[in-house]
């Protein structure tokens, strides 16, 4: 047992003694720093380098433009095609056919038989004209105590068509109906004054009969002048003259009776 007691306390020998736990064991060779202070005395209060849990570090101000993104995309030929075809569009009036200068120009070409047509304007689809003077044309029979709306529509639907047949048959080039419509419109302008003149005075006399022949002849040689020009149908303008003084002869017959 001896023995055995020797080698125990041999082998439990060291160097190690309690008052080296007092001694720091993270020191470095930089003695100055905090962290090479003996364990139990390091100084806590200096500040440390981070922050505490949950509390936000102060950030910079924001310095860029609010509500201005830059532009991230690249606009494609269609867009830009649409984007710039709002610009280049007519005006409204301009797309639904309704051009006053030219409304104008067939105004003054009715009321002065003898002016030369154009016959580019005079060929355009324009049935804004026409409705006014044909409203203006009922307007004026209402004022003599005549209601004859549905007669004037009537008979200028009739005509038109017959009228349009006619001179299909007897032009090279042929017409559309609006064409034909539009002149037969802007010529019923003299009725108009015809009707008016019913207003003042009784048509049924002497006189109302001469102005009425007038008026007639107004009508019916405007709009063949008209047709003529726009149909390059030189030397036929009596021929065309002819049923469109029977169709103003009926509207004639509307304002007298």
């Amino acid at each position: 047992m001896s023995g055995f007691d020797n080698f125990n306390s041999d082998f439990y020998q060291s160097s190690y003694s309690v008052d080296d736990q007092g001694q720091g064991g993270y020191g470095y060779s930089n003695t100055g720093e905090p962290y090479n202070k003996q364990y139990g005395q390091y100084d806590y209060s200096q500040p440390m380098g981070y922050a505490a849990p949950g509390v936000m570090q102060p950030q910079q101000p924001y310095t860029g433009q609010i509500f201005q993104p830059a532009q991230t995309f690249t606009p494609t030929p269609s867009q830009s095609m649409y984007s710039s075809s709002f610009d280049d569009e007519p005006p409204l009036l301009e797309e639904l056919g309704i051009n006053f200068d030219h409304i104008w120009q067939k105004t003054l070409t009715v009321l002065h038989p003898m002016k030369v047509a154009d016959g580019s304007i005079m060929n355009e689809t324009d049935l804004a004209g026409p409705m006014v003077f044909c409203l203006a044309f009922g307007a004026t029979l209402l004022l003599t105590g005549k209601i004859q709306f549905g007669y004037v529509y009537g008979i200028s639907a009739i005509g038109c068509l017959g009228m349009y047949c006619l001179l299909n048959l007897m032009s090279m080039t042929g017409v559309s109906f609006g064409c034909v419509a539009s002149v037969l419109g802007y010529c019923l302008l003299p009725m108009i004054i015809l009707s008016s003149f019913g207003v003042l005075f009784s048509l049924q006399g002497m006189m109302g009969v001469i102005i009425t022949a007038a008026i007639i002849g107004w009508c019916s040689f405007s709009a063949s002048k008209i047709f003529i020009s726009a149909l390059a149908m030189d030397g036929q303008q009596l021929l065309v003259a002819y049923p469109c003084a029977l169709l103003y002869g009926v509207f004639a017959l509307i304002s007298v009776f």
